[in-house]
C-alpha cells in the first residue's frame, strides 16, 4: 500500500509543498497523455483504499477523486496534445504534460515522479520512483486525479465518435476500437505515430481538459 515514506523525508527537511506527479494514457491509441500532480499536507494521514489507479474500479476512483480533491493543498493537471505526442515521441510529451501540471501547483518544493527519469527529463527538483504509483501516497493520489481527468475527457469525445467505444476503452487498443480504425479509419484523435498502418489524419481540433 502507498505511504507517506518518501514525503516524509522531504517535510523534514522543510520542504512543505512535495508535489507527487503521474501521468496516464502513454500506451493509448487516441486522445493525450494526461499528468496530475498532487500536493498534500506535511504529515497527512493516507486515505483508505488510496493506490494505483489502474488497480481501482471506476465507482472506487470517483470516490476517492473526490476524496482527495478534499485533502490536497494544490492539485495540477496538464497534458500534451496528439500532434505533440506524434511530434516529439511520448516520452517527451509525456514529460511536457508533467511539467505543465507542475506549473499549475506552482510554487512547489520538490517533485516525486512515477517511474526512473530518463537524462532528458526536465525537471532540476525531482526525483524519479520505479513503482512510484504504487508505494508513495502523492504518486497514487496523482494517478487517480490523472485517470479521472483523462477517463471523463474520452468519454465526453466518444459521442463525436460513438463507433470507437471511447467510453469504454478510453482509447486504448481493444477489439472494438481497431475494428472501428479498420472500418471508419483514422479520427483527429488519433495518434499518427501509433497507427502508421492506418494511414494519415488530419491535425488535431484544440482541446480542453475542463
Amino acid at each position: 500500500m502507498p505511504t507517506v515514506v518518501y514525503e516524509q523525508q522531504y517535510w523534514q527537511q522543510g520542504y512543505s509543498r512535495v508535489a507527487g506527479v503521474d501521468e496516464v494514457g502513454r500506451g493509448c491509441l487516441a486522445g493525450p497523455v494526461v499528468a496530475a500532480a498532487v500536493i498534500l499536507p506535511p504529515n497527512c494521514a493516507t486515505i483508505a483504499g488510496v493506490r494505483d489507479s489502474k488497480r481501482l474500479s471506476p465507482k472506487q476512483r470517483d470516490r476517492l477523486f473526490t476524496l482527495i480533491q478534499q485533502q490536497a493543498i494544490a492539485i495540477g493537471v496538464g497534458m500534451a496534445s496528439v500532434a505533440e505526442i506524434d511530434e516529439v515521441n511520448i516520452l517527451q510529451a509525456t514529460y511536457r504534460a508533467m511539467v505543465r501540471a507542475l506549473e499549475r501547483v506552482a510554487p512547489w518544493d520538490y517533485g516525486l515522479i512515477d517511474g526512473k527519469l530518463s537524462k532528458t527529463a526536465p525537471f532540476e527538483r525531482a526525483i524519479g520512483i520505479v513503482g512510484g504509483d504504487r508505494y508513495c501516497y502523492s504518486i497514487a493520489c496523482a494517478s487517480i486525479i490523472a485517470k479521472v481527468r483523462r477517463d471523463r475527457f474520452m468519454a465526453r469525445l466518444s459521442h463525436r465518435y460513438p463507433l470507437y467505444g471511447w467510453e469504454r476503452n478510453v482509447g486504448y487498443s481493444t477489439p472494438q476500437h481497431r475494428r472501428a480504425l479498420l472500418q471508419q479509419g483514422v479520427t483527429p484523435w488519433h495518434r499518427r505515430s501509433f497507427l502508421k498502418q492506418y494511414g494519415e489524419h488530419a491535425s488535431p481540433l484544440p482541446l480542453s481538459l475542463e
